[in-house]
């Protein structure tokens, strides 16, 4: 591939922001269409706004996130993340263009004993996990030049996300419960911006299906201690008491998989991208949002 330009879709979500702000660091040309001009719902749009300019790759951003709400949103989650890529992978393939694909840990049940690798097969336990597992399957099918990037617990100054929600609930309640047997590893947005975005300009890139999170491992109640003694050192309320619950106590219409940690060798030796450590990640993050007035 080349230095771009590259067409982003999802540009206002978190990876898409932080491909954005990634971009302009490195000098990077990209192109976020609004809805007006890049309706994935419209293969017409679809079409238009791939044939629409000379494109190094397409960067596809994309999803319908809302976990829960998709198991009785079942047909617009589909049409989000499966039935969408798969034409934006076909428009790009006829046009010999690449596509890089943006999936998640959820395409796995999390019954693993150890770190998900990228040939381990995948199991979704929910309509979210599903649709992004078929819309994997869409775009392997359509463009044989295609990376497809999982990461998980994606994390971020900007949208919503579990930082931000954590320092609203802490500012708010003197007790938060938060559930401690669900091990993953939170991803910086911006981190796998930076991460795209050396895959989308390396020349030559071996296609496939990669890994990125940042590296360790933690439960949301360690990333939960974790936010509160940065909060609590720069002067922000906090609760006096975070209790670690199994997620049994915190029932929700989607399960979620006990183990979303993914492994990644494979990344780092195709593209020599090494993940920061996760607290480094969120140190960043907070460092940001707690120079701001506060945060809502």
């Amino acid at each position: 591939m080349s230095a771009g330009p590259f067409l982003v879709t999802g540009g206002t979500g978190q990876v898409g922001t932080g491909i954005a702000r990634v971009a302009a660091r490195r000098g990077i040309a990209i192109a976020t269409p609004g809805r007006d001009a890049l309706d994935l719902g419209d293969p017409a749009s679809i079409d238009a706004a791939v044939k629409g300019g000379d494109w190094a790759a397409i960067i596809n951003c994309a999803a319908y996130t809302a976990v829960d709400r998709a198991e009785t949103e079942r047909e617009r989650a589909f049409a989000v993340n499966a039935e969408a890529p798969g034409h934006l992978a076909r428009a790009a393939a006829a046009r010999g263009i690449p596509i890089i694909h943006v999936s998640t840990d959820y395409v796995f049940d999390g019954g693993k004993d150890g770190f998900y690798d990228e040939a381990d097969p995948v199991a979704p336990l929910g309509v979210y996990g599903a649709s992004k597992e078929a819309g994997e399957r869409a775009v392997r099918a359509a463009n044989p030049r295609h990376i497809i990037l999982r990461t998980a617990w994606v994390v971020s100054p900007w949208g919503q996300n579990f930082i931000r929600t954590m320092l609203r609930l802490g500012a708010e309640r003197e007790r938060i419960g938060v559930v401690a047997d669900q091990i993953g590893c939170p991803s910086s947005a911006e981190d796998i911006a930076d991460a795209l975005l050396t895959i989308a300009t390396t020349a030559d890139p071996a296609w496939g299906t990669y890994h990125f999170v940042n590296a360790g491992q933690a439960s949301w109640h360690d990333v939960a201690g974790a936010v509160f003694d940065r909060a609590r050192a720069a002067g922000r309320k906090v609760p006096d008491s975070l209790d670690a619950i199994p997620t049994s106590a915190y029932p929700t219409p989607a399960k979620r998989p006990a183990n979303s940690r993914l492994a990644t060798a494979k990344i780092a030796s195709a593209f020599a991208i090494a993940p920061r450590p996760w607290r480094d990640a969120i140190d960043a993050i907070l460092t940001e949002l707690l120079t701001e007035e506060r945060v809502s």
